[in-house]
């Protein structure tokens, strides 16, 4: 069956060459990661049960030395692929900065809706916070980037004692608009309704009440990336920006929508400095 507009727009693997090697590639460098850790005796939790459903686990890397905080890195695969295994190497930016890294897995669809895979990252988040005290920073990419940016909507499933610990939010290469999503052959899996597509569409909600919760939150995009993607990260940024909200929208050079991730790895990178960065408001 021809694919349509948006079964192209939402193709990123067909539009960068060898894609097809990439989940074996990250898999093999995280793998690596872990048993570079072990040799070192770096500290390492994983597989932490935040729920009752196998895959509600969620592994902690810890920093050398005392913690600054925690930060929470969601991964993406349009919700319907992937796990926590794939990116163990991306919390070395923020981990090398002094920052444990939680990484959790989640229900995918069409097992789970999202709007329930919504409900565990919550439910993940909450979890490491009792783990780990501190100011809190969330980063998540494609798919994990709408998990992030949903809590910090008005209808959050974070308890008001991890809110008020959430000082950064970067989606990265996120989907905040849903709605074109049913027109994909990928809603055969997702099941998304109208209702539902528009309810987890973080740039359809509103937003925390900022006078309360001060976390900004940034949209950061490839600018190698599908039109789609820039869309949906501009797009964020405008409708936010009407409720006086701390939002940013950066365009990352050439980057296509797998490279974009790539710096979180660097403790010195333009992306790791953005999540972690002081903020004044």
């Amino acid at each position: 069956m021809a694919k349509n507009r948006w079964d192209i727009a939402f193709d990123n693997m067909g539009h960068i060459p060898n894609s097809q090697e990439l989940p074996d590639l990250w898999a093999n460098r995280a793998s690596q990661y872990r048993s570079a850790a072990a040799t070192a005796n770096q500290r390492l939790d994983t597989d932490i049960k935040y729920g009752n459903h196998p895959r509600e686990v969620l592994d902690l890397v810890w920093p050398d030395g005392q913690a600054k905080g925690l930060v929470v890195f969601v991964h993406g695969g349009y919700w319907i692929r992937l796990d926590k295994t794939y990116w163990t190497n991306l919390a070395e930016g923020a981990r090398a900065n002094g920052w444990v890294v939680c990484l959790p897995s989640y229900t995918l669809a069409p097992e789970a809706r999202i709007s329930t895979i919504t409900t565990q990252i919550g439910r993940a988040i909450g979890n490491a916070a009792e783990q780990v005290p501190g100011p809190i920073r969330l980063a998540g990419h494609s798919a994990g980037g709408h998990l992030v940016s949903r809590m910090l909507c008005s209808d959050t499933p974070l308890p008001s004692s991890v809110l008020n610990r959430i000082e950064h939010v970067v989606s990265i290469s996120g989907l905040h608009d849903l709605r074109p999503l049913l027109q994909t052959s990928m809603n055969d899996s997702l099941q998304l309704d109208a209702t539902e597509a528009a309810a987890e569409s973080a740039a359809l909600q509103t937003p925390i009440d900022n006078a309360s919760v001060a976390a900004g939150i940034t949209a950061w995009v490839g600018g190698g990336e599908r039109p789609e993607f820039i869309r949906q990260s501009q797009l964020l940024d405008i409708m936010w920006q009407s409720f006086d909200t701390n939002v940013t929208c950066i365009i990352d050079e050439k980057h296509n929508h797998f490279s974009v991730i790539e710096g979180l790895k660097d403790p010195n990178s333009a992306i790791t400095k953005e999540l972690l960065k002081e903020l004044y408001f």
